[in-house]
């Protein structure tokens, strides 16, 4: 028995089943009534409601980021906590980490707090995208609560996404890059996640489109760290010669400036390196670093305004948020 049974039972959408476990008084006090008999006669208690039946909102927000030392979670972190706060809604943080098992774990801790809704940072909650099962413990939140996805995609019922075009913005920078003579193009990246996926795919894409090959030697996994970026470039005698680099984030693409001073190789004369995310890294090296902004201030506000509108018993709510990305220019490029 879940949400989805009780709605179907008691004739009612998720939404109306959710506001009348979470006391909310947009709805008719005939229809809270036939809600809570069939949940009474059905012994229907989730953990995260069971206390909560009838007192209310908890006024309580989970919040999921892989890694709080990350600059782009933290960030984001940042940007939740203070509308919520805003909202009169308090944040309950969790660190899942990478791991499959584990990120399923600190859902059901952050589930049983009794939260009004959750909120997931980060594409690896996505997962490979090779199967659906690394993201059922998703769906089956969902079943108990409204699930918020910043930069990262899943289906399913009572799940709201917010994301960057990647692909789109990185397809225009190669393609900006190939206009402008760059015919051997670096792409970094540090994982396989939905947000890397779509700017590998973007990144081939442009390639495609100019007849230019698509070198597997040119793309690289390499961990998001400056300068053990920077060394593997420098030791990199398999790497096919590049007169431009592409990064997945700030720190990779931090790292090729790095490389390029070592060697002399002048910047952006020589070569051409974008980073992305806009972070406080790319105002942070010399030359300044050119990188797309994936807009992440925004995706977190328009994620709060959904969410709200979503407790507020909104039926209406996009499901999906998508917005372009925008190239920083700075003095690692002269486009």
């Amino acid at each position: 028995m879940n949400i989805y049974d009780i709605a179907e039972m008691a004739g009612v959408s998720i939404a109306t089943v959710s506001r009348v476990m979470s006391g909310s008084d947009k709805v008719s006090e005939r229809t809270r009534q036939r809600v809570l008999d069939v949940i009474e006669q059905s012994g229907y208690t989730p953990n995260v409601f069971a206390q909560g039946l009838g007192i209310g909102t908890m006024h309580s927000i989970g919040i999921l980021v892989p890694d709080i030392s990350d600059l782009y979670m933290s960030s984001a972190v940042s940007y939740l906590e203070k509308s919520l706060r805003e909202h009169g809604y308090n944040c309950l943080l969790g660190c899942s980490g990478f791991d499959s098992e584990h990120k399923a774990a600190s859902v059901q801790m952050l589930l049983s707090k009794r939260i009004d809704a959750l909120v997931l940072v980060g594409s690896t909650y996505s997962g490979s995208g090779a199967s659906s099962e690394e993201t059922e413990y998703i769906r089956e939140a969902a079943a108990q609560v409204p699930v918020f996805l910043i930069n990262g995609a899943v289906s399913g019922d009572n799940i709201f996404c917010s994301v960057c075009d990647d692909r789109q913005a990185v397809r225009d920078v190669v393609r900006a890059m190939l206009s402008f003579g760059r015919k051997h193009i670096l792409f970094l990246t540090d994982s396989h996640s939905y947000s890397a996926r779509e700017k590998k795919a973007g990144y081939e894409e442009a390639l495609r489109e100019a007849g230019c090959p698509v070198d597997e030697a040119l793309m690289l996994h390499v961990p998001n760290r400056i300068h053990p970026v920077r060394d593997l470039l420098l030791g990199g005698e398999s790497i096919p010669p590049f007169d431009a680099v592409i990064a997945t984030d700030d720190g990779m693409a931090v790292g090729a400036v790095k490389y390029a001073k070592v060697l002399g190789r002048k910047v952006p004369e020589e070569l051409y390196v974008v980073g992305y995310n806009n972070s406080s890294l790319s105002v942070s090296c010399e030359p300044e670093l050119t990188s797309i902004d994936n807009q992440l201030e925004q995706l977190c506000s328009g994620t709060i305004d959904h969410l709200m509108r979503v407790l507020d018993g909104e039926e209406d709510v996009p499901r999906r948020i998508v917005l372009p990305g925008s190239l920083v220019q700075r003095s690692t490029t002269q486009f």
